[in-house]
């Protein structure tokens, strides 16, 4: 297996780059080292046709201007954390503020605006993409040093592998996850109200009107959270305040298991999403308004895309209902999700 590399534009001088991996099977990821951001995953449909499944743009100055976060690795921390402020070991933090009051993926130039080090790797079965970046200790308000390495893994069984590793000198709260924008209809202008959702979730955390947490863990039994089993996402996101934009706590309970599948019928195309986290966030695509034109000339109107974001929980330094998301010096922040594309 083998990785193409091209130049895919300059920010301030410096060279960012797309590269395409392909396997044997003929499915093709492309990732720029800015922002770590999937542009392409193109798989085939029942009838062996191949599309692309992603929201995006056809070149960097897309994701310069404007961009909801499609495709990127985004972090310190993933989601939102309540009025950018926390306290840990004793210490008050405040963090930069970028949706109203409140500081979200990491804030104004979080991950998914930086340009990481990427190293290819191939071998018989897989082809990777090694991306590394080192966080300075105060960057958008974060303590201490975080060097991070995310590898995308690319695999002949048509599996995207992500993982995730980071070490800090100083305790910092962390919370890393893959932002891409999914569609299984492809390139065809349908949105995402006819796929049907599976979310391995009994549970999820309740939402204040600007999304934050409330810090109360509440069942989905009898409510229109619940995709236990499976279920039209359009079904009833019209008596959801907003849509969908929740953190279902995964049975899983941080055991490497399954979280979610999700399937088109039209085409025939399934995701199933694995990891090791204990929660995933359902969002819907609800802010996507038609301002904004991606590849292939698509207008992304409200629910276009949708997003499967393996994390921890959200806003968790500020709720202590919530498990831990700090890191310290000596340990190792580890993450494993695997996207896995195939066809009924």
């Amino acid at each position: 297996m083998e990785i193409a590399k091209e130049l895919f534009g300059k920010i301030d001088g410096t060279d960012v780059f797309l590269f395409t991996l392909v396997n044997k099977s003929g499915m093709q990821l492309q990732v720029t080292n800015y922002g770590g951001i999937v542009t392409s995953i193109k798989v085939p449909d029942k009838n062996g046709k191949f599309d692309d499944i992603v929201l995006g743009y056809d070149s960097l100055k897309g994701y310069l201007i404007e961009t909801p976060y499609f495709g990127a690795i985004v972090g310190r921390c993933a989601n939102r954390i309540s009025y950018g402020k926390f306290t840990l070991d004793g210490k008050d933090y405040t963090l930069s503020l970028n949706e109203g009051p409140h500081h979200l993926h990491g804030g104004t130039v979080g991950f998914d605006k930086k340009i990481w080090q990427a190293t290819p790797m191939t071998d018989d079965s897989s082809s990777s993409l090694k991306l590394q970046y080192t966080s300075p200790d105060g960057e958008e308000g974060y303590p201490g040093n975080l060097d991070v390495t995310v590898v995308y893994t690319l695999t002949n069984d048509n599996k995207f592998q992500i993982e995730y590793t980071a070490k800090t000198d100083k305790a910092t709260p962390i919370n890393l996850t893959h932002h891409t924008y999914f569609n299984l209809a492809g390139t065809s202008g349908r949105n995402i109200l006819d796929h049907i959702i599976q979310i391995n979730a009994d549970r999820y955390c309740s939402t204040n009107p600007d999304l934050t947490p409330t810090g109360e863990i509440l069942n989905v039994e009898g409510t229109n959270m619940d995709f236990r089993t499976p279920l039209p996402i359009g079904a009833r996101i019209g008596m959801v305040r907003g849509g969908y934009d929740h953190n279902y706590i995964l049975n899983t309970k941080g055991q490497f298991g399954k979280a979610a599948e999700l399937y088109d019928e039209k085409s025939g195309r399934v995701i199933e999403v694995f990891t090791t986290e204990p929660g995933m966030q359902f969002y819907s695509g609800n802010f996507l308004d038609g301002s904004i034109v991606g590849e292939y000339g698509l207008v992304y109107q409200k629910n276009y895309g949708l997003c499967l974001e393996t994390q921890r929980f959200p806003d968790a330094i500020n709720q202590p209902n919530f498990p831990d998301n700090i890191l310290r010096p000596g340990e190792t922040y580890k993450q494993l999700t695997i996207y896995k594309f195939g066809v009924r």
